[in-house]
């Protein structure tokens, strides 16, 4: 399970993101940007985040550490902004911490250029779990000391419904736009590199470091378990139906796009 430490002071939010993560310190003298699950996105922004960091950690591409951060709504007392206050006070309970890299750059693929198999890799990995936020506008990349994936929140559409999830196991992934399509992304390479380790127990490892608390019941499928068991299910047969999805992925990436 993810480590779990005590917010000790909010710093400040940070307001690129539309669900308002905020800077914070905790117990264990670390600082976070601090995901809520009080905000506008809900708990399946940071279970989407858990996931789809867990699997990039295993495949080796570089992600922050995550911990999961106790808040007390006592802390929004303190806060001058109203908007602050209301967002401590419902996301009391466990959040989702992402350790702070300081100083870092938002990534520019021209002036920190990447080699065609990192590329390969990371848009192999955002086709697996359906990233569509790693655009140019929005790269969610940082460079601090090398390239850094981050923000996964909008990964994993298919648990918004769980009715039609089948129909995401073969969906092509668009990657015209993604910032990494005109760096020569060797996804050939990729595919036969990563795609053996992500056995079912590195998917059940990923779902694992999920708290209940932030899996409600879904109709159809049951409680916490039932739902880490249906994360398993459908990422594997995303994996299971790359014949489908991969040569697209392989032709985007062989004419990229003019930028």
């Amino acid at each position: 399970m993810l480590d779990q430490v005590t917010a000790t002071r909010y710093v400040t939010p940070l307001r690129e993101g539309g669900s308002l993560p905020g800077l914070m310190e905790a117990d264990d003298l670390g600082t976070y940007v601090v995901k809520f699950r009080g905000a506008g996105q809900g708990r399946k922004a940071l279970v989407a985040e858990v996931i789809s960091a867990g699997l990039a950690r295993h495949l080796g591409l570089p992600v922050p550490e995550l911990v999961l951060v106790d808040v007390d709504p006592g802390l929004a007392s303190g806060e001058p902004d109203e908007e602050v206050q209301d967002l401590l006070r419902a996301s009391a309970g466990l959040n989702l911490g992402v350790d702070f890299l300081p100083g870092a750059l938002d990534y520019d693929p021209v002036a920190f250029p990447v080699d065609p198999l990192t590329a390969g890799r990371v848009l192999w990995f955002d086709a697996v779990v359906g990233n569509m936020d790693r655009s140019y506008r929005n790269p969610n990349l940082l460079e601090w000391r090398g390239m850094w994936l981050i923000d996964h929140g909008a990964t994993l559409s298919f648990h918004h419904r769980w009715a039609t999830a089948e129909g995401y196991d073969a969906r092509p992934y668009e990657a015209t736009d993604h910032v990494l399509i005109s760096s020569g992304g060797n996804i050939t390479a990729a595919d036969a590199e990563l795609g053996p380790l992500l056995t079912d127990d590195a998917l059940e490892a990923a779902v694992a470091d999920i708290p209940d608390p932030w899996l409600d019941d879904e109709p159809g499928i049951g409680g916490p378990d039932a739902i880490r068991a249906a994360y398993v299910a459908r990422l594997a047969a995303r994996l299971d139906a790359r014949p489908s999805w991969l040569p697209d992925l392989i032709d985007a990436a062989g004419r990229g796009v003019a930028r």
